[in-house]
């Protein structure tokens, strides 16, 4: 067991180090010729990436522990006790006006406002 946590310990220094001249490269190969700052070096490098994540939290696709909570999160609020007083019909115009607004999910996954109480599609 111990083995292992050094070796994941290795392996997570390995990959700052990694990210961090990534970082160091692109900066040198971008940044001074489009805004004319100085180049870095790699502890600098590192500093930025801490910053970083100090900053915008884990770097990472989906919703994570950085991006604050959803709606299903806040349960016991003044949106959570509206939504459920509301009727079928109200949801339904709740989403339907959000998403005239661009709030919603993209590609057109389902949603659960798109299967009937039986669990079945719904036709459009």
């Amino acid at each position: 067991m111990k083995l292992r946590k050094i070796k994941f310990a290795l392996l997570g220094i390995a990959c700052m180090a990694a990210l961090s001249g990534v970082i160091m490269v692109l900066w040198n190969l971008l940044i001074p010729e489009i805004f004319g700052l100085t180049s870095i070096n790699f502890w600098q490098a590192l500093g930025l990436f801490a910053l970083a994540r100090l900053l915008f939290g884990r770097f990472g696709g989906g919703r994570g522990k950085g991006c604050g909570p959803g709606f299903g999160a806040m349960k016991g609020g003044a949106m959570s006790e509206k939504w459920a007083s509301m009727t079928a019909e109200q949801r339904k115009e709740f989403i339907c006006k959000r998403r005239k607004f661009g709030f919603g999910y993209p590609f057109g996954a389902d949603h659960f406002d798109t299967t009937q109480d039986d669990g079945t599609r719904k036709e459009d």
